[in-house]
């Protein structure tokens, strides 16, 4: 396995200098459905790649107590039919990271994307909350800044530019907790995005955990920069873990627009799971859609 994976490691970051290869890590997840889609016209059974991944990660020790790090992760539609390499570009940077916080160049998430930490539930699915929302981009030439933890607070800054147009945009947020919910039993964070691929929005969000059950709340607020249209929406989510079993529900809206979705996951083992999952979207101006789909995920 050690030899596979480190041919891997060669063959994706063949490229870059060697000197970034210090420790590296590779890791990836395989998440397949098998997906039956009505989108209010047609209906059509699917088998859907949501998101698998590969990539390598690591770090090198510097001096002064600084440590130079990286990533460069890849997207594998592994149900694509065509015969060539199916790969699109997820997170891919170089950073710097010290008792200042840490700084990272490249194609990275926004600090508003980031904010929500663990709560989409239903995440690289049908019920993500992308599917609504505007702000969960992914940025190229962007540079991110993240401050050390402080009292459980944290700030976080994405500067992202836009060469064609000469121009940037940016991106805020202001996290309190863990947003796994490992390490307290609140987490909480308001963010905002600044004409950040043509919209402003505020999102804040809140969960935590009592017990075996996690709640939680989102709030969004978005507005086109060049129309002027702004739209205001809510998310609630919960899950029950009973077992090896995880029960999940979440419901989002935005105006007269909403989704909801019910899932359940079952542990295999400690990275690989079977699932199921119904999501449903109700248009005040388009047709309505619903999903149902059973899958396999195994991460590495």
């Amino acid at each position: 396995m050690k030899t596979f994976k480190t041919l891997v490691a060669a063959s994706i970051l063949a490229s870059t200098p060697a000197a970034v290869f210090a420790d590296p890590v590779v890791y990836g997840k395989a998440n397949l459905t098998v997906q039956s889609s009505d989108d209010g016209v047609d209906t059509t059974t699917e088998i859907k790649s949501n998101a698998s991944r590969l990539g390598v990660k690591g770090s090198q020790k510097l001096d002064g107590g600084l440590e130079m790090i990286y990533k460069y992760e890849m997207q594998v539609d592994v149900s694509d039919e065509s015969k060539e390499l199916n790969l699109t570009s997820r997170n891919q940077y170089i950073g710097i990271r010290g008792s200042f916080g840490e700084v990272l160049i490249g194609r990275n998430d926004t600090a508003l994307k980031q904010s929500q930490g663990k709560f989409d539930l239903f995440s690289d699915l049908e019920g993500d909350v992308k599917h609504l929302w505007k702000g969960e981009n992914r940025m190229s030439d962007s540079i991110t800044y993240k401050t050390p933890k402080i009292n459980n607070f944290q700030v976080g800054v994405s500067y992202i530019l836009d060469e064609e147009n000469d121009d940037s945009a940016t991106s805020l947020s202001v996290a309190y907790g863990d947003s796994a919910l490992k390490k307290g039993k609140f987490y909480a964070a308001v963010a905002i995005d600044n004409e950040v691929k043509g919209y402003d929005a505020t999102r804040v969000t809140f969960a935590t955990k009592l017990d075996e059950v996690v709640i939680g709340a989102m709030f969004q607020s978005q507005e086109n920069v060049e129309t002027g249209e702004d739209k205001d929406g809510y998310l609630i989510n919960a899950q029950y873990k009973v077992g090896k079993y995880n029960f999940k529900g979440q419901y989002q809206t935005l105006e007269d627009d909403n989704g909801f979705t019910f899932g359940v996951d079952r542990k295999l083992a400690k990275s690989s799971k079977i699932f199921a999952f119904y999501t449903t979207y109700n248009f005040d101006m388009a047709e309505d859609e619903s999903y149902f789909a059973v899958g396999l995920e195994q991460k590495f």
